[in-house]
């Protein structure tokens, strides 16, 4: 549907906040029906100008909405509770365990490193795991498919030893706000991510974990990992105390807070 109502509710002085954490505008501007790209384009552009205030959880959301005219942006990123992720150390144990965790929908992004995968596989004691990812999805991958759920997604990703974001360079994967990368460096995970979006944010390269541009830049980061113990450790560690500064529900929630009672105040001193 067009974006009436909430035009409508603009026109009334009824403030209304939108929050963003993926790309939609792209459903409706790059569709593949022309037709819906004519008449719903500039849908979500529309609900972000008419909104008292639009909260997006990375720069490039932002600037979609600074773009369309939206009166108030703010970045507010993804987060977890730091009460739910905690730290378990890993020990000497092997296999080690390069993780992954998302859904069958979006476990095609695995393919991008599929041949480093296939090589490290063969060279070291590892295990590469799919958490969320269907068995058809990693099927040509010598990886193994885990079932998610809410109640054990976070001891799932307390048995990695390293936590992977393999993407390709979209605009819908620049969208992207790296909640899973947020998850695996909560439970002291390093980590390795394909450098788009806000993933060179979250990401401090050589500190909390490595950026792969390429295949070899994926095997290269992968293997330092995975022969290094306290390179691991200490990354891990690094990647805690980042999601304890911005990334968590305990830093970003007063800031929520307080962004939202602005939006009222503004409201009332209005009318």
């Amino acid at each position: 549907m067009p974006a009436f109502a909430e035009w409508l509710l603009d026109k009334l002085g009824i403030a209304y906040v939108v929050d963003y954490d993926d790309a939609l505008f792209h459903r409706y501007d790059r569709h593949r029906w022309w037709l819906i790209r004519l008449i719903l384009g500039h849908k979500i552009d529309s609900v972000m100008r008419h909104a008292r205030l639009v909260i997006a959880g990375n720069e490039y959301l932002a600037e979609r909405a600074r773009t369309v005219g939206a009166k108030c942006v703010e970045i507010v990123p993804t987060v977890v509770d730091l009460t739910r992720y905690t730290v378990v150390q890993s020990g000497n144990d092997y296999p080690l365990v390069v993780g992954w965790i998302g859904s069958p929908s979006t476990s095609h992004y695995l393919a991008v490193i599929a041949p480093v995968i296939e090589s490290l596989s063969k060279e070291f004691d590892v295990r590469f795991v799919a958490v969320g990812a269907s068995e058809k999805s990693v099927s040509d991958l010598p990886m193994e498919a885990k079932p998610w759920s809410e109640e054990t997604e976070v001891q799932s990703i307390q048995e990695f030893d390293i936590g992977i974001m393999p993407l390709i360079d979209d605009p819908w994967e620049r969208g992207k706000c790296g909640y899973k990368l947020i998850q695996y460096m909560a439970c002291g995970i390093p980590v390795v991510a394909s450098p788009v979006g806000v993933n060179r944010e979250i990401v401090e390269h050589g500190t909390n974990g490595y950026l792969a541009q390429d295949l070899h830049e994926w095997e290269q980061a992968l293997r330092r990992l995975l022969n290094n113990q306290n390179l691991r450790r200490r990354m891990g560690a690094k990647g805690r105390e980042c999601v304890e500064v911005w990334y968590s529900l305990q830093v970003q929630a007063p800031r929520l807070y307080e962004l939202m009672h602005g939006t009222l105040n503004k409201k009332y001193a209005a009318s």
